[in-house]
């Protein structure tokens, strides 16, 4: 089924979405990631104006829009906060998508309003410490008991579990089969029982307002009507949920790049130095320019895999292009943008070095550059899988 939307409520959307997030401004952000502050009444905002429901079906509290609609209003979100606004709306956005896709009518009734408003917080419990990119080989078990299942396992680099109220956990149900190595592995959507679950949190370089945590998961018992879809398919579910991510991230990125951007250049027109603002020398112009190439040409690429989602096509190389050419972009920009600053760069009342520290991580999550070329060697090019 089609959600596309059309251009005028795609402006309309972005015009509300930037008004809103303009209120919580650079220092704002500059404070909650120096004190580590969760941003509770950032995240009030957009629940109040509806937009931690984008994506979810009107039926269940949500607006319903499509791929594009939600994308257009993270990008002003990370235009203003960075990658701590992102991700502080993004676990919204996902990994509610396993659910209006795959849970059952009683699941997503009982779960997905309260996640619309904002009243529950939720996390997603993928990664493993041991199993790196190869999700196959995650440790993690939920053993069949009388009623429902018992957890036990490790997860690492889980955002948002200080505060979650629930979580999306991912674990083996059966055996790894090398012949069919991602049968097998189950979603649960659990209660962050804090009895059972011990969440501890990972000091870190960056994104420092939204907490990112190690899991420890003892005896977390959840009944059957927690499983997700059906048992041993939650792989497949996973996959279904990467590329609307990939593009996400790449509005993202854009958002976090233009900022850069636009900061470089206001700088680059008011430093005088020699007589002249250093904007006038191509060593500081051209590259610069190089970057809103970059940047618009990413926006292209991120536009048609978004579209293409939203009408209900394939959007693989597409989504996995965009984010591939939007994190190179954004991290660049950042990059140049402390060049321009100069040794003012490392002031923090200039912002950049924290918009660098963030464009950053977008190069190994939530799929790394390497992967993402993995991908388009192996299916757009007919060449051997190298991993």
């Amino acid at each position: 089924m089609s959600t596309t939307t059309d251009i005028s409520d795609l402006n309309m959307i972005r015009e509300s979405a930037h008004a809103l997030a303009s209120r919580f401004d650079l220092e704002y952000w500059r404070k909650h990631d120096e004190e580590k502050q969760y941003p509770w009444d950032f995240i009030q905002a957009f629940a109040e104006g509806g937009w931690l429901g984008t994506m979810i079906p009107e039926a269940y509290g949500g607006l319903g829009l499509g791929l594009e609609a939600a994308s257009v209003m993270l990008q002003e979100v990370a235009y203003f906060g960075g990658a701590n606004g992102a991700s502080s709306i993004h676990f919204y956005i996902f990994p509610p998508g396993c659910i209006i896709h795959h849970g059952s009518e009683e699941m997503k009734k009982r779960f997905l309003p309260d996640i619309a408003s904002g009243k529950k917080i939720m996390c997603f419990g993928l990664t493993e410490p041991t199993a790196g990119v190869d999700t196959s080989r995650i440790t993690t078990r939920a053993e069949k008991i009388d009623g429902g299942w018992r957890i036990n396992g490790q997860k690492v680099w889980i955002t948002n579990a200080q505060n979650a109220h629930l979580v999306l956990l991912v674990a083996r149900t059966s055996p790894r089969d090398p012949a069919r190595p991602m049968d097998g592995i189950t979603l649960f959507l659990c209660d962050f029982d804090r009895d059972a679950i011990d969440a501890r949190p990972i000091p870190k370089l960056a994104r420092n307002a939204v907490d990112t945590n190690e899991l420890f998961i003892e005896n977390l018992e959840v009944g059957d009507d927690r499983v997700v879809g059906e048992v041993g398919k939650g792989m497949s579910y996973l996959f279904s949920g990467l590329n609307p991510e990939r593009i996400v991230v790449a509005y993202e990125q854009i958002g976090l790049g233009r900022r850069a951007l636009e900061l470089a250049t206001e700088y680059a027109n008011s430093r005088v130095v020699f007589d002249r603002p250093i904007g006038k020398n191509q060593a500081v112009a051209h590259p610069l320019a190089d970057s809103w190439i970059r940047l618009h040409a990413s926006q292209l690429v991120a536009t048609e895999a978004a579209r293409l989602f939203d009408e209900g096509k394939p959007c693989g190389p597409e989504a996995n292009a965009a984010k591939y050419l939007a994190t190179e972009a954004a991290f660049e920009v950042c990059d140049r943008a402390m060049q321009t600053h100069g040794g003012f760069c490392y002031a923090k009342e200039y912002h950049i070095e924290r918009l660098w520290r963030e464009a950053r991580l977008l190069k190994i999550a939530p799929v790394s550059q390497e992967m993402v070329l993995n991908y388009v060697s192996q299916k757009m090019l007919g060449l051997p899988k190298s991993y």
